[in-house]
């Protein structure tokens, strides 16, 4: 877990759009999973600011996301949910631990 490549985007989205940005995330988000090194994506609303979402994806390594971000499969997913936003920064880290839940996959 530790050569985990994590990048971490908060996006802020217009308001009354949120449930137009979730569908088409959910539409889209298959060319993001899809690419053979991508290892899951999750979309999280905050509690405590509207409009604000998180979007975390896992990758085998930087040099194969940075690959997928740079092509053109990565840019028509990121103008499909461009119409949405009003603003986001990104994040990136590796993964130096991770400990599962008692009862989760070992």
């Amino acid at each position: 877990m530790g050569d985990v490549f994590r990048v971490q985007l908060r996006m802020q989205i217009k308001p009354g759009c949120e449930q137009d940005f979730e569908r088409v995330w959910l539409e889209v988000g298959d060319s993001v999973t899809g690419h053979p090194a991508n290892l899951g994506q999750w979309l999280a609303r905050s509690l405590e600011e509207p409009g604000i979402y998180y979007i975390t994806s896992d990758w085998v390594d930087e040099p194969r996301f940075r690959q997928f971000e740079t092509s053109e499969r990565h840019l028509a997913h990121r103008q499909l949910l461009h119409p949405y936003r009003s603003g986001g920064s990104m994040t990136t880290m590796r993964v130096v631990a991770a400990l599962p839940a008692d009862g989760g996959p070992r």
